[in-house]
């Protein structure tokens, strides 16, 4: 006998994965539509949504679940914490769904993992949201904006608070309204491969949806695809997943003929084989990351875009090595930062970081900064870039550089659009913002080496 396999059953389970132990919900989503490849597209479709969706407003859904609930929703038991949410998530954004449809499965579901003394309270509060959604009063934009963007947006409260500081009330909703708007998928053409012409027609045989990317005219956006690496263009290499603020590293570090380069956290090496894309086969780039893994994970790119000036080492970052002072023309320091820009692809991200992780990570990334400087060569470059928004992990980071080491910031205006200048890329430095740009968030800085 065959068993049934129940969709609502395995999001849950997706959903405890994601929430209780803390997985990365972008790894948990796909490892579950591959073991589950055998359902039909229309089920492994509402799979995706409602678990990305579920993850994305599980702050506005918490908000809802408690303007009905006597327990708060953080000392429910955790099955039934995500059953509420995934319901109300169905309820609130999927109107092809029967209110009733929704209610009376996640009943089932309560009693079949045995809380069939709070399949009441569960059937409750769910009818409850469904009669009185239109009832909800949330926050005032203009009483409280910090908790009216948190609750819309679902993002926790103290990155309103820093971000709105900086940037201001106007700007930070444009960012927070772009982070749950679909994206097309940005790509990288490898001109060393394939011109940008025979990449669009490779693409487009396989009945790919293709645009042109702003700001740099080797980027395209694709949709309408199923799997990546069945892209016939991805399997011969012509081109790289990597988005456009990223691609602006090697842009404005503009490698010249020759030059070496050393990435010192480089996984999945995307800039790295952007930069030996720019040499033409000429100099080196040894892309550098700290565990087998994610080394592996490069070496996969190098072999299928077939690269013959870069390969990838294990490397810890935060441990000198003498062998390699004074022997970059290019240093690349991507460095392991909060990942708030990419908020709108991994939004789990907001709820793992705290303010003490976030601190914690800027004195990881003034500790690499502090290590690695010295392979850089006398009037070399060095890269510095994150993908996250805020000044502690970017502006106050190029101060302090600036303080401490034999460096200064060039302009990057000579390697831009003039979209994308300004008063900042003139002294040296950019931050991306999603929403007013056409990008994730993203910052790099450029210095120069001059003692």
């Amino acid at each position: 006998m065959i068993k049934t396999i129940n969709i609502r059953e395995i999001i849950l389970e997706i959903l405890m994965e994601i929430t209780e132990e803390e997985e990365y919900s972008h790894i948990v989503i796909r490892n579950a539509l591959e073991k589950y490849q055998f359902l039909e597209k229309r089920d492994r479709a509402f799979i995706s949504r409602v678990c990305v969706g579920t993850i994305e407003n599980m702050i506005l859904l918490d908000y809802m679940i408690e303007q009905f609930s006597k327990v708060k929703v953080i000392n429910m038991k955790p099955i039934i914490r995500n059953l509420l949410r995934m319901s109300v998530y169905q309820l609130r954004f999927m109107d092809t769904i029967p209110d009733s449809a929704v209610c009376n499965e996640a009943v089932k579901i309560a009693q079949k993992r045995g809380f069939y003394n709070l399949k009441g309270f569960v059937n409750g509060v769910l009818r409850n949201i469904a009669r009185g959604m239109d009832s909800i009063v949330y926050p005032s934009r203009e009483k409280d904006p910090v908790s009216y963007l948190s609750v819309t947006y679902s993002i926790p409260e103290w990155i309103i608070t820093k971000w709105t500081a900086q940037f201001g009330i106007e700007q930070v909703e444009q960012v927070c309204r772009s982070f749950q708007e679909e994206h097309m998928t940005s790509i990288r053409c490898n001109l060393d491969k394939a011109s940008k012409e025979d990449v669009i027609k490779s693409l487009k045989d396989q009945g790919i949806t293709v645009k042109e990317s702003p700001y740099l005219n080797y980027a395209l956006e694709i949709g309408n695809y199923n799997y990546m690496k069945a892209i016939n263009a991805f399997k011969k290499g012509y081109f790289q997943v990597q988005d456009v603020s990223s691609m602006l590293v090697a842009e404005v570090a503009a490698p010249k003929w020759g030059d070496y380069c050393i990435d010192v956290c480089a996984a999945p090496g995307g800039k790295s084989l952007h930069i030996a894309d720019k040499l033409c086969g000429s100099g080196f780039v040894e892309a550098r990351d700290v565990t087998e893994s994610k080394v592996r994970l490069m070496e996969e790119n190098i072999d299928r875009i077939d690269v013959i000036n870069m390969k990838a080492v294990v490397s810890d970052a935060t441990v000198f090595d003498p062998e390699s002072v004074e022997k970059a023309d290019i240093l690349i320091a991507d460095l392991p930062c909060s990942g708030l820009g990419v908020i709108g692809k991994k939004p789990d991200i907001k709820y793992k970081m705290t303010p003490i992780k976030q601190q914690e990570l800027v004195k990881l990334q003034r500790k690499i900064l502090d290590t690695v400087y010295r392979y850089v060569k006398v009037g070399g470059t060095l890269i510095y870039s994150t993908c996250t928004i805020g000044a502690d992990e970017n502006q106050f980071n190029v101060k302090w550089f600036l303080e401490n080491y034999p460096f200064k910031l060039e302009s990057i205006d000579p390697y831009l659009c003039d979209e994308l200048k300004g008063k900042t890329t003139k002294a040296g430095y950019l931050q991306l913002l999603p929403g007013v740009h056409q990008s994730d968030g993203f910052f790099l800085a450029k210095f120069k080496r001059i003692q």
